[in-house]
């Protein structure tokens, strides 16, 4: 006898609840949000809007399935078994956070804030989980990043890796692109990103240098990638800056510097450490994000 489905709900904290465990009180944090002109319930009409849609999803659930729910800074720590269907409550960049924890199971994202969120990956309203719980073959297959260390460090992410210096100062290293040499560089780091992450970061940086490469889509096995202000000198060159990289390419960055990080979409707590003299590789991951409707 097979096991019922099991869907997982993944949310995040509202900000009225980090603010009562910071201030304890609404009071205190009604006083705290007035002293920097904003308003408390503006706060709790969207601490609101998302546990009903919690509810909603929880309610949605067949009586005879499974259900099981983790926190956004649990999801080191929890086990997502290979037959479960993700359901994530929240923001664009909660499906970002989950998705390097998954492995093909299928992935529902519920918009709980229309007009704020983008929507690009949180697709849905509450009152359609009914009806997506009952369509999960039909995803669309989201391309991943991964960043693998000479050491056995490994690290996957949906929008984009970054490599440079934790505090963001110069980075220096010894680039080797597909398509070019190797070149020493110094710069403020460089991010390799998926079709989903060239609509955030990797597009500012795109725009902002007025670049003409064109951009991936987030189902294409292809990525796009950035050096950030890279400085010209008598030892560091400009020459590889930007590029593409298909499925068997990598990008190689062979580290100059006492520390360099690589981390995954804005999570710079879960990063992978690289001192000098060692080489990271940063190209397409294996496995996708299975991305419901």
């Amino acid at each position: 006898m097979s096991l019922a489905p099991r869907v997982v709900v993944v949310h995040r904290r509202t900000e009225l609840e980090e603010l009562l465990a910071r201030h304890g009180t609404l009071g205190q944090a009604a006083f705290f949000l007035s002293s920097r002109g904003r308003d408390l319930a503006e706060v709790q009409a969207r601490h609101g809007a998302t546990r009903r849609a919690i509810d909603r999803v929880a309610g949605a659930i067949p009586v005879d399935w499974r259900r099981g729910a983790v926190e956004r800074a649990d999801l080191d720590r929890f086990l997502f078994a290979p037959g479960d269907i993700v359901v994530v409550v929240g923001q664009d960049g909660l499906v970002a956070n989950v998705a390097k924890y998954l492995d093909g199971q299928p992935t529902i994202g519920i918009d709980v804030d229309p007009g704020r969120n983008p929507g690009v990956l949180v697709r849905h309203r509450p009152d359609a989980v009914d009806d997506l719980l009952r369509r999960t073959d039909e995803c669309r297959e989201l391309t991943m990043v991964e960043a693998t260390s000479d050491d056995g460090q490994r690290l996957v992410a949906l929008n984009e890796v970054f490599v440079g210096h934790p505090s963001h100062q110069t980075a220096r290293y010894r680039l080797a692109a597909p398509a070019g040499g190797v070149e020493r560089q110094a710069s403020s780091g460089l991010i390799v990103a998926s079709g989903t992450g060239a609509t955030g970061w990797c597009r500012s940086i795109w725009e902002s240098r007025h670049s003409t490469r064109q951009l991936p889509g987030p189902t294409e096995q292809r990525l796009a990638w950035f050096v950030r202000e890279a400085w010209p000198s008598p030892a560091t060159g400009v020459g590889q800056v930007e590029g593409e990289l298909l499925t068997d390419d990598a990008l190689t960055v062979e580290v100059e510097s006492d520390r360099l990080v690589a981390f995954g979409d804005g999570m710079e707590s879960d990063a992978l450490s690289l001192s000098w003299g060692q080489r990271v590789r940063v190209g397409l991951a294996p496995q996708r994000l299975r991305l419901v409707g």
